[in-house]
Parts: structure tokens; C-alpha cells; sequence
């Protein structure tokens, strides 16, 4: 398994894996890797020839008050994990190799993130797609895995591809989670016993909300009100929000009859989570 920190390297490890005529997958991260991330690289083993992934904490998609100096990192435990899935080729660079100088380029998607996490986190999702972009371009993968946990990141990137005319497949991949139901997450390191305890109304909620779809009802707000009576019978529960949205658009929806996303963001304590489902009519 190669270990590369610039750009340089891993262009030419790469490179020479085209020359061959091989496929690579790829596999975005900021690190702390966890099942979930194994789920995707899995995937991406399955599916392709080499395996790249990248571990890389985004500093431009931190808001000012968000936790970027203590956002978990362990190396050591990511490469184990990394070898264990049969990675090819790890890229982990410093933020000066991806930032060089103050960046004057960015790249931002209309509307799409404008709402959901979009609405507090402003100009997050525009950080994501300058990195991801930039990852795009050095790595230049066949295909790109994203889990369907970030399902307005995963939305937004298709779209980006999409609009810019990527020669990437994005593989959306589906939400791991644990036997309780909590869906991993490399934040929930920050959670207290009673807290990790708490959490688990998210998923409760989301299950409540898939039971009132398929007993019928396709009032959003109607479930959109159950499920946040739901969150707030827990005390150390605060919803940023709760929203059933189009699934291509996402837009809020009134009454259901297309695909939709019902997603939400709850702070446990100080911990800001997301969970969500997508229902197909």
C-alpha cells in the first residue's frame, strides 16, 4: 500500500496505473476512519482495480465557530484500516500542500446548498466542492464513493460532476449504522455515555416517519410535526432541523408525490448530528 502526502507522487502512482489500462476507485475522507468509511472502500475494491482514498480535514468547509482544530484524527488507526480493506494508494496531504496560497478559485452549487445544512453552515458546501474538485483532479478517478449519510453533500457533488462534465461515476453508498441504529459517524467520539444514549432519538424519529409513509399519510408537515414532537420528549436533544425536501431539488415538499428526502440535523449536547432516509414514492 503506497502513502503519499503531495500531490507529485500520487499523480504519477496513478498515472502508471492508467498506462496499464488498470481502474481506480476513490474514496474521499477526512479521516478518523470508521465502518462506514470501510463500507465505501469495500465497495469500491469490488468494483475497480486500485483503491485510492484520501484523508484530508477540509479547513475552507469549517465555519468560524465549528470544530476543525478538534476534529478527530488518528493516522495510525487510519492506515491499519486502510490496509485491512486492501486499500492501493493513501493520500493524506497538509493543508499547505492543498493550499499552497490563499485560494482565489472556488466552486459553489446554486440552490441546492442553500438549504438543510446549508441554511446555518454558509459556504460550507462550497468548500466541499473546491476540495472535492481538486481531489477530482489529482486523483482522476473512474469512480468516486459517497455515503448516503452527507445526502445533500452526495446530491450536490453528482450535480457538480454533472454540470461540469467529470468523467466520473458517482456510487452513492448506503448509510452504515450501529446494531442500535445510530448511524456511524466520526463525531460521535465526542458523545458522553448518556449523550450516545440521547442520539439514538434520530434514528428513532426517521423510523417513526418511515412508518406514517407507509401507513399512507403523505402530509410533510404532519410528519415533519410528529417527528419533532418525538425529538423533543429528549432532554439533551436541540434540532437545527427537520425537513422532507424533493430528492433532486431539495426543496421543501408540501404534499409527497415524488422521491423524497426526510433528513434533519440535532445537536446532542454540543455535537451537531445528521441522519436521514430517502423514500421513493
Amino acid at each position: 500500500m503506497y502513502n503519499t502526502d503531495n500531490i507529485k507522487d500520487t499523480r504519477k502512482i496513478i498515472n502508471e496505473w492508467k498506462k496499464q489500462g488498470l481502474s481506480v476507485g476513490f474514496v474521499p475522507t477526512m479521516g478518523y476512519l470508521h465502518n462506514g468509511h470501510k463500507s465505501l472502500l469495500d465497495k469500491a475494491r469490488q468494483e475497480n482495480d486500485r483503491v485510492v482514498i484520501s484523508i484530508f480535514v477540509n479547513p475552507i468547509q469549517f465555519g468560524p465557530n465549528e470544530d476543525f482544530e478538534k476534529y478527530p484524527r488518528n493516522m495510525e488507526r487510519d492506515l491499519n484500516l486502510c490496509r485491512e480493506a486492501g486499500c492501493d494508494l493513501v493520500f493524506s496531504p497538509s493543508v499547505s500542500e492543498m493550499y499552497p496560497s490563499e485560494n482565489l478559485v472556488y466552486i459553489d452549487v446554486n440552490e441546492l446548498g442553500d438549504g438543510l445544512c446549508g441554511v446555518l453552515r454558509k459556504n460550507h458546501f462550497r468548500g466541499v466542492c473546491t476540495v472535492v474538485a481538486k481531489l477530482f483532479n489529482i486523483v482522476t478517478p473512474d469512480r468516486a464513493y459517497f455515503g448516503q449519510k452527507d445526502a445533500q453533500q452526495l446530491t450536490i457533488i453528482k450535480r457538480m460532476v454533472y454540470d461540469l462534465s467529470f468523467d466520473i461515476e458517482i456510487v452513492p453508498c448506503p448509510i452504515i449504522r450501529e446494531s442500535d441504529g445510530l448511524a456511524l459517524s466520526s463525531r460521535n467520539t465526542y458523545l458522553s455515555a448518556d449523550e450516545r444514549r440521547a442520539a439514538l432519538v434520530l434514528s428513532k424519529s426517521l423510523n417513526y416517519a418511515k412508518q406514517l409513509l407507509a401507513s399512507g399519510e403523505r402530509n410533510a408537515d404532519k410528519i415533519k410535526k410528529e417527528m419533532i414532537d418525538l425529538i423533543n420528549k429528549e432532554p439533551l436533544a436541540k434540532i437545527d432541523y427537520v425537513e422532507v425536501a424533493y430528492k433532486e431539488s431539495l426543496k421543501p415538499v408540501c404534499d409527497i408525490n415524488a422521491p423524497v428526502l426526510v433528513a434533519m440535523a440535532v445537536y446532542i449536547g454540543k455535537t451537531r448530528l445528521i441522519d436521514n432516509f430517502f423514500w421513493e414514492v
